[in-house]
């Protein structure tokens, strides 16, 4: 998990990145709560490239406008600097691995 640098901004970020993860959360959202760490693992595990940021939705209302994100979670992943998918409300943490996979592999082969 990536700390965000209070310099840049998420679009920023996103741009400087090769792969990035945006997961917006609320507190207050017992799905948000129990399915980040297992999000955060998958990713350590399977998809280390991948800069992950977690932004609490509420705390920040205008990234979440700047984004479209309007449920709690909302997972969106960008690959250089594009938005290749959406995840929102209902997620699978194994949907989200298949959906990685692919793209992952392309952009980070030897």
């Amino acid at each position: 998990m990536c700390k965000m640098d209070d310099s840049l901004t998420l679009s920023q970020l996103i741009n400087v990145n090769q792969a990035v993860m945006l997961y917006f959360y609320n507190n207050s959202c017992p799905p948000c709560v129990a399915l980040r760490p297992k999000v955060d693992d998958m990713l350590a595990e399977n998809y280390p490239l991948i800069t992950r940021f977690f932004i609490e939705a509420e705390a920040n209302p205008q990234d979440a406008a700047d984004f479209g994100v309007f449920a709690s979670p909302t997972i969106i992943v960008f690959f250089e600097g594009k938005e290749f998918k959406r995840f929102s409300k209902y997620i699978s943490v194994n949907e989200l691995s298949a959906a990685l996979e692919r793209p992952y592999s392309l952009l980070f082969s030897e």
